[in-house]
């Protein structure tokens, strides 16, 4: 059995980047959706914020369509 140590470091490599970047868009919608229900963010504050809840939910989504094989066909 041969592994291929830099498949095996890439998918590491790019499983850590997107786990990274989703709980930070997920940080930043907290702190957006905060800021609105303090009063000082507004309209703007809630655009951020869903927009950061909306490409959360997008990349677990497109991740999910990578596991299931069901979906690709």
């Amino acid at each position: 059995m041969n592994v291929d140590w830099n498949a095996l470091g890439i998918v590491a490599g790019v499983g850590i980047a997107s786990t990274v970047v989703l709980v930070a868009l997920f940080c930043v919608g907290i702190a957006a959706w905060g800021r609105r229900e303090a009063g000082s963010g507004g309209a703007a504050a809630l655009t951020g914020a869903v927009s950061c809840f909306a490409l959360c939910a997008a990349g677990v989504l497109y991740g999910l369509y990578l596991i299931v094989p069901q979906l690709h066909g």
